[in-house]
């Protein structure tokens, strides 16, 4: 009588990845251009259909507008009148056309001269806003199925402190090959994580000859990169069954420090 196959264990050894350990920092790495780029499309494309839109009602209160006695003497030939007609419709469209050509080109010049030699993206505060919510949300997503796929065969934590330190070990060293440096708290829902070298982080240089501001800079456009690793600490404690807020920051590259704020915390 044979018997039935058993199923192998699941291998929760978080030391033991199954993929090359660069891909998720080069993951990381064009993370941020890639949101930058469908932020800035989408924002070329939303512009110039508000043009296009502007540019109809114009013409439509223009055209309703018009005196009476140039309406007759145009519907008197009706020739004149077809062909006004489609020249006007034809340079609207050719208008639009060119407005939506010209705001594609100018999305993708904007995220391609943007660039600097670091890799570092610049970018203005309505398309780091953008790009805040489409990394966070990743990232939200990412930390929820690491916590429903290696949190399985564990112990649930009981308190907020005891989910944290999930997250400052076996969370970490999943996603980063090591433990969080340092943990703070006030004991009343507040979290201060501090990684010395960052991975993400760690791969980003000064340019020294770029003056004085050049460390202030680098910080700047830095911050992007906290977006998708915050949205994963999020993403995590909401499949541990607590509600937070997370920011992340950076005061000198490689380091990052992320403040969890738990729901009903207290300063």
């Amino acid at each position: 009588m044979s018997r039935p196959a058993q199923q192998p264990p699941i291998d929760d050894d978080t030391a033991n990845p199954k993929v090359a350990a660069s891909a998720l920092d080069f993951l990381l790495i064009e993370l941020v251009p890639l949101a930058q780029r469908i932020t800035e499309r989408l924002h070329a494309r939303e512009q110039a259909l508000i043009d296009e839109y502007k540019r109809s009602r114009i013409f439509n209160r223009t055209a309703s507008k018009a005196p009476a006695g140039h309406k007759s003497q145009t519907s008197g030939d009706g020739s004149n009148a077809a062909e006004v007609t489609v020249t006007d419709g034809s340079a609207s469209a050719k208008d639009s056309s060119t407005s939506t050509v010209t705001g594609a080109e100018g999305a993708q010049s904007a995220g391609s001269g943007d660039m600097t030699s670091l890799g570092f993206p610049v970018m203005d505060d309505s398309t780091r806003e953008g790009v805040f919510f489409r990394l966070d949300a990743l990232g939200y997503r990412v930390g929820q199925g690491l916590v429903e796929r290696f949190s399985a065969n564990k112990p649930r934590p009981t308190t907020p402190l005891d989910a944290i330190k999930f997250i400052c070990k076996d969370l970490w060293i999943l996603v980063f090959r090591k433990q969080i440096d340092n943990l703070k708290t006030n004991h009343r829902g507040i979290f201060v994580l501090t990684d010395n070298r960052f991975h993400p982080l760690s791969r980003m240089s000064v340019d020294r000859r770029a003056g004085p501001r050049a460390a202030e800079d680098a910080i700047a456009r830095a911050q992007t990169y906290l977006y998708f690793p915050s949205g994963v600490i999020r993403g995590a404690l909401s499949g541990l069954g607590i509600e937070a807020t997370v920011e992340g920051s950076s005061s000198e590259i490689p380091t990052a420090t992320f403040q969890i704020k738990t729901k009903g915390a207290k300063p």
